[in-house]
This record gives C-alpha cells, structure tokens and sequence, in this order.
C-alpha cells in the first residue's frame, strides 16, 4: 500500500535535526524542573530530617506577651490556695528570655520565688452590675501590681528578706489597700458592701513550683521531630478486616506529599503524632464559662471565670518553642485528661458570617495550674481590656499536653469549649 506523504519517514538529515531539537528542547526543560525541585526543596524536607536549630532570637508574634507587661510572657496569680500559671502566646519567648535559655540561665529555676497575694475574686459578693466596670478595672490593677511586684523581685529578691518586705512587700500592701478600698465603695453604693476586702490587701513571697510538667516535656510520641515515625500503613485495626471496612485515605504520613511537622506552628505539614490515650465517657472533660460581663467600654479590665472538670491542670509544652501537637494525650491514674486550657477574646467585624481564622486575637493565653480533677473547680482570667469597640466573641477551650482539644469517647458528646459574645462600647 503506497504511503501518503506525511506518512513517509525522514530522511537522514532530517531525523537528526529534529533529534537534536527535542534534544535541546528537554535540556532547557530539565533546566526547568531542575530549577523547581531546588526551589521547592524547603518544601519537600525527607521525614528524617531533624528540626533545625533557630540561628537567632527573635521577637515573639502579636499577643504573645502578657498586657499588663510588655515583654512579659509567664505571669503567675495565687488563687484559692495554688498558683496560676499564664503561659501569653502558648509559650513564646521575648528575645531576652530566649538569649537566657541558650545561655543556661533561663526559666524559673526550682526554688524561684514569686509574689503571692490572696485571691480577691472569690471573696466578692455578686457584684452589682452597674459596678462592673469600676470593680473590673480595678481587679485588673491588682494584677498589674503583682506582676510589677515580681518584676522588682527577680530583679532584686537577692537582696535579702528584709529588703523583699521593705521595698517590694510593703508598698504593695498599701496599693493593694487602696484598689481593695476602690471596689468596696464600688460595690457598696449599688448593692450589699463586701466584707474583709481589706484582710487581703497583705501579700507574701512563695516557691515556684515548676515541677507540674509544663515544660519538662515527656518522651511520650513527641521527640521524634514530631512523631515522624509514622505508623502501620492501611492500619490493622480491624485484624481481617482492616479499617473497619471503612475507606480510609490516610493514618499516616508515610504517603504525604507534606514535610513532617516539627512541632513549631507552620501549616502545610503533615503530623504523625500518636493522638494517644482517650478516656471513658464520664471521665471525659468538660469546661464551661461560668461568669462573664454583658458589657465593657474600650481598654476596660474584666474578668472572666472558667470552671472545668475531668482536666488535670499540669501539662503545657510551650507551642512556641516547639511543643505545638507533639505529645500525644496522656491520662493520670484516675483515667483524666491531662492538659491546660486557652482562653482568647476576637472582635467580630458581623454576626451574620464566619470570621477569617487567620488574625491574631486581641486577648489570648493558656493556663496551667496543677489544679484540676473529677469535681469541678474553677480559674479566674483577668482580662486588661479590649482596645476595639463592638462586638468580643471571648472563647475558652481545653488541651492536652501539646495544644489539642482532648478526645472524648463517643462522637456526640460535646467538646471542652466555651464561647460568650461580650459587647465593647
């Protein structure tokens, strides 16, 4: 059969002109993709690879530091007879700090000491509400006192006790006199005057007890560069029948495209992590917001008070330095959940739609304070204001270890978490 005329082959010199074309046009296309793949080896690290060392400090992100005190990121309130530790930015360091880490000097050292001054908002009455804003504004200076006091007490506690007392315990007392004698009057000219404010305007210097786990880590699925060992591909659970006949994409990263997590807060990774250990139903925790205010000016202190139950209080690896979805959940011996809880306050620009999730909040800490257990107890949050006027959606939830909102039983019972809408004028 005769053949058409694109049919026919080349000739000699044709084919080697055309090969020398392709030739050259799959040189310059390797020199593309040669170029892709280093210009995305950032993205595609191999799961063995191990976290890189920061070259230097840098300053911590928006809200990471306490209000009350800038540069401060740890503050730590005596209340109901235990301190309440408040880790602002889930542990993010200022630049002091973490020059102090690498030098070995960082960190409140076991038998550090602090200011602890009796807890004023359990001693109040119902407080009336048109007092709210003059009784929270000044629990909010309470606050700012104790932490200017241990401020001056790290600075210069070394000067021994009588100095502590003379120069640091004394005029503390008397300013807290004079803001407890604020909320009296406050109170007093709305509804029943509270008693014995004055008894707490006296404070004492305590131990730091740093041993609740908070930073002590924990070897438990974490320190592996996030847990990159993965798991059982397809996973067994099932013995013959593998997933529960279910059809699982995914219970690892073995298949991912993503480079691992390494523990530090960077999306677009892919976390191996163990979740860990889950309780029975009714030892499954539960949070709730128990006392809020309805309504705050601007830059107006309040207080919000969360009560939860079934979360042992003692467990925070700072997210900030590295400790963000690396330890899976742990249990303590009653079968309870041990972790910490946030707190945080957003502005919503409507009501009507989702907000954006990516902006830092206006308020946000997370608490530990080796309180916690079966019955339920509660924390005080002191709040220092909010700096924009409209509506404040303020949430609190639970997490273990390393951040995650715990795990429950069953699939239909509610998580610990709070939310309350707070109106700022």
């Amino acid at each position: 059969m005769r053949r058409s005329p694109r049919s026919r082959r080349p000739s000699g010199n044709t084919r080697t002109k055309r090969l020398l074309a392709v030739g050259a046009t799959l040189a310059v296309f390797g020199g593309v993709v040669a170029v892709t793949q280093i210009s995305s080896a950032g993205d595609r690290r191999p799961n063995k690879q191990t976290r890189p060392v920061a070259a230097e400090c840098v300053e911590p992100s928006p809200g990471a530091t306490a209000p009350a005190a800038r540069g401060v990121t740890t503050t730590r309130t005596w209340q109901n007879g235990r301190w309440v530790t408040n880790h602002w930015g889930d542990g993010q360091q200022t630049v002091e700090e973490c020059q102090e880490t690498r030098n070995g000097t960082g960190g409140a050292a076991t038998g550090a000491l602090a200011v602890a001054c009796p807890d004023v908002v359990s001693r109040l009455p119902q407080v009336p509400d048109r007092a709210r804003a003059e009784v929270d504004r000044n629990l909010a200076l309470l606050q700012t006192q104790i932490t200017e006091a241990d401020q001056r007490l790290a600075a210069e506690g070394n000067r021994g006790q009588a100095f502590i007392d003379n120069a640091i315990l004394g005029p503390l007392a008397s300013k807290r006199r004079a803001t407890l004698d604020r909320i009296t009057i406050a109170i007093d000219r709305f509804g029943p005057r509270p008693r014995g404010l004055a008894n707490l305007a006296t404070c004492q210097v305590r131990p730091v007890d740093n041993t609740n786990g908070g930073n002590t880590g924990g070897n438990n699925g974490g320190n592996n560069g996030g847990g990159n060992n993965g798991g059982n591909n397809g996973g067994d659970n099932g013995g013959n029948n593998p997933n529960n006949g279910l059809g699982v994409l995914a219970n690892n990263c073995n298949n991912s495209q993503l480079q691992p997590h390494d523990g530090f807060q960077n999306g677009n990774r892919c976390i191996s992590t163990a979740f860990g250990e889950v309780g029975a139903a009714a030892n499954n925790p539960s949070l709730l917001i128990t006392e809020f205010p309805q309504q705050i000016n601007r830059n107006e202190g309040f207080a919000i008070r969360v009560s939860t139950r079934n979360l042992v209080r003692d467990r925070f690896l700072p997210a900030g330095q590295g400790g963000y979805y690396l330890e899976s959940s742990l249990l303590n011996g009653e079968g309870l959940t041990r972790g910490h809880f946030h707190t945080a306050c957003r502005m919503l620009n409507n009501t009507n739609e989702a907000p954006a999730p990516e902006p830092v909040p206006a308020f946000f800490v997370a608490t530990e304070d080796g309180g916690g257990g079966r019955q339920p107890d509660s924390v005080v949050i002191q709040i220092p204001g909010l700096p924009e006027s409209g509506t404040a959606q303020c949430a609190v939830w639970a997490g273990d270890g390393s951040h995650r909102i715990p795990m429950s039983e069953r699939a239909n019972q509610t998580p610990a978490f709070d939310a309350v809408r707070i109106q700022v004028n």
